[in-house]
């Protein structure tokens, strides 16, 4: 398996959650960080992390997955109406070989339309204003 076998506290999600890298937060609990992605595939396109030092889904606690997935249910959920999307694409890669390429367990939330193809991932980066105003209208509509 092509995982590591400790935590690498430097990574870019765990510096995210400690505040070092700034983020367009879309819902934030004691457990759970949920943030626009700066290079999304498609408009909207999210991720939702758990706070907890995790590599994968394979070390995950159970309860954190319980939590993970029914925040990102209730984020779903709002994003298909606010982005007037057609399906909402969850994607969680484990290892590298499945395109795991930050070492840290998260979920990718990705609004998809019937007429929008999706980009390969982290290939163009997103108008900061522009998630900065989705952030808020989700966190909003969250409440």
């Amino acid at each position: 398996m092509d995982l590591p076998t400790q935590y690498d506290r430097q990574n870019i999600i765990a510096k995210i959650i400690r505040g070092e890298i700034p983020n367009h937060t879309v819902y934030e609990d004691d457990q759970i960080l949920s943030f626009m992605d700066i290079m999304p595939q498609t408009n909207g396109h999210l991720l939702i992390v758990t706070k907890r030092e995790t590599i994968s889904l394979l070390d995950a606690d159970p309860e954190d997955l319980t939590n993970l997935i029914k925040k990102a249910q209730k984020i779903a959920q709002i994003m298909q109406v606010y982005f007037k999307a057609d399906g909402i694409l969850l994607r969680q890669s484990t290892g590298e070989i499945a395109g795991q390429t930050i070492f840290h367990l998260h979920f990718h939330l990705i609004p998809m339309k019937n007429d929008e193809k999706i980009k390969h991932h982290a290939t163009e980066m997103a108008d900061a204003e522009l998630l900065a105003k989705q952030a808020t209208d989700l966190r909003q509509l969250l409440n």
